[in-house]
């Protein structure tokens, strides 16, 4: 079955969906030199526009739209009198979805607009991470058990060995550290810092084969 990765990144998403079965085809905005994607087009998602109907070519679509307008670092943005680099496209992308007839699912930050969303952490798969995302879809999802942090997590200085969880994310941890305790082994800092564990979407994929 085909599946489309819109804000594709390097991937993250896109490794999930391919271990539980999909071709996918990723999509964004920047060259991705590191996407381990099927296909990947460089393209403005927001201006997908002549190539709508494409969508329909797909047995689903799987979209991440930038979440720095959702997430904790927009505080400290507006603290300094910035604000975000990205305009919320959450209600734009659903509304193409819900346009296209194709199953989908939404992906982004606690505290993003997402409408009955199904959360997922880094400790229900055994990860070292704990890295909570939200995901909408237009198909019941269901929820893995919830086990509890078993500690915490020790980030200082590029350094973060020996705690029990990875905080991935800035310049404050271990690279490889960080690339274990996620999963990912092929991203840069940079791009593992955006990035989902592949566990999370292996789990929803698995899922959406089985109604699809």
């Amino acid at each position: 079955m085909r599946l489309l990765d819109l804000f594709c990144g390097a991937g993250g998403a896109t490794k999930g969906y391919q271990r539980a079965g999909f071709y996918v085809v990723g999509v964004d905005i920047r060259p991705q030199p590191h996407y381990c994607g099927d296909e990947f087009i460089q393209m403005d998602v927001s201006q997908y526009g002549p190539r709508l109907l494409e969508i329909r070519d797909f047995d689903v679509v799987h979209a991440s739209p930038p979440c720095q307008s959702y997430s904790k670092t927009r505080a400290i943005l507006r603290g300094k009198g910035l604000t975000p680099r990205y305009e919320p496209l959450i209600d734009e992308t659903r509304a193409l979805l819900q346009w296209s007839g194709v199953p989908w699912v939404i992906e982004n930050v606690p505290g993003a607009p997402l409408r009955h969303p199904l959360v997922l952490s880094g400790q229900m798969f055994g990860l070292r991470v704990i890295r909570r995302r939200l995901f909408e879809s237009s198909l019941l999802l269901m929820v893995p058990d919830v086990p509890a942090p078993d500690g915490g997590t020790n980030s200082h200085h590029g350094y973060s060995r020996g705690a029990a969880y990875v905080t991935v994310g800035g310049h404050n941890y271990n690279v490889a550290e960080g690339k274990a305790a996620m999963g990912i082994d092929w991203m840069t800092r940079d791009e593992l810092n955006e990035a989902i564990p592949p566990a999370y979407t292996e789990y929803i994929g698995r899922q959406l084969l089985q109604v699809c």
